[in-house]
This record gives structure tokens, sequence and C-alpha cells, in this order.
């Protein structure tokens, strides 16, 4: 199977499934094609071939391995399985099924709105210079992946960090998983702006 092939099934796919092979670890390639996968918002589940032929340490060492280089998709099942005995397909079936679930959600703006607020009021997003950032209300702007867009004013100013502390509030909440989730910021024009102090 092509690079451009895979790129392709990558971009058609509503779930992708990432298989791994245990007994060779995550390699370059693996690392790339999850790269694209997390850069195209699909809902992935990674895959583990071949764990009834590795020992302790190789698992260990695999463990080690999707945590360092697939650390950007820690959102995403690891699942293991034997395609030659036939272990561990119907726990990969229910993944896929959750993590399809999960990047086509409804998400209700009065929950969103909520949400957001009460993740400000538990740690508010950092203040920058003069600026305070304002979360106002949110709304879901798309699915697969989800997309929360959030209104309010200086959120420019909202820092990739917090940004992360959202996505966390939202996962645990609506129980997401094996999907990326966006956050998009949209502040109000401030009249006060270019005013001097």
């Amino acid at each position: 199977f092509s690079v451009v092939k895979t790129l392709q099934a990558v971009a058609d796919a509503h779930v992708v499934v990432l298989l791994l092979d245990a007994t060779q670890g995550v390699s370059e390639q693996d690392a790339h094609i999850a790269g694209y996968i997390l850069e195209s918002g699909r809902a992935v589940v990674l895959a583990v071939n071949k764990w009834d032929a590795t020992d302790d340490y190789q698992r260990q060492t695999l463990q080690r391995s999707i945590e360092s280089r697939l650390s950007f998709l820690k959102f995403a099942p690891v699942l293991h399985i034997s395609a030659i005995r036939r272990t561990g397909l119907t726990a990969l079936w229910k993944a896929i099924l959750q993590a399809h679930a999960s990047a086509t959600i409804k998400m209700p703006t009065p929950v969103l709105t909520r949400l957001v607020h009460e993740a400000a009021e538990h740690q508010a997003p950092r203040r920058d210079g003069r600026f305070r950032p304002k979360m106002r209300y949110a709304h879901q702007g798309g699915m697969n992946p989800p997309l929360v867009v959030i209104h309010g004013t200086s959120l420019d100013h909202v820092t990739e960090s917090y940004k992360r502390y959202l996505e966390g509030r939202l996962r645990e909440h609506f129980k997401l998983v094996g999907t990326p989730v966006r956050i998009e910021m949209r502040s109000a024009a401030n009249p006060f702006d270019d005013k001097a102090n």
C-alpha cells in the first residue's frame, strides 16, 4: 500500500484505524501517517497487531514508543489485537463505533456555554498585559472533528495551554474518545482597544 494511497484513504475515512506492528514498534512512517491523521481531523483508533507475539520487555518498549512518538494522539484508544488468532477484534469494533459517535456528537449551545463559563470560573484565562479574555458563549461549529466556537472579547490572547484545558473539560463532559476536538476563538471588536488610557 503506497503512502499516497494511505493518505487518500485517511482523507476519505470517518474513522482511521492506525495499525501498528507490536514486533516492530512505532516507525517513522507510522508517526508521519499519525500526524497526517491529526491534521485531517479524523477520528482514530490505534490497533497494535501481533501483541501475542511479544514478551513483557517488547510490550513496555512499545508502550513507551507510543507515548513518546505518538503523544499528540493521546486521545486515541490503544487496542491490542492478533489478526491471526482473531483476538481483540470485538473490542476494536466497539472502539471504532465509539470514536465515530464522539466525532459526530451534537453539542447543544446552552450546554457548551455553561461548560465554558464553569471552566472560566474554575480557572480563568490569563491576563495578557491590559487584555483580559472574556468568554461570552459557545456553540458547535462543525462535526468530524467536533468544532467548538467560543465568542467573547480579547480571545486572541487566549493561550494554547488554556485551549487544551478547555478541550479537556469538553472531553470529560461529553466523554469524547478517539477524536480530535478543535476550538476556535472569535473576538468581538472592542471599541476601547484604540483608546489611550
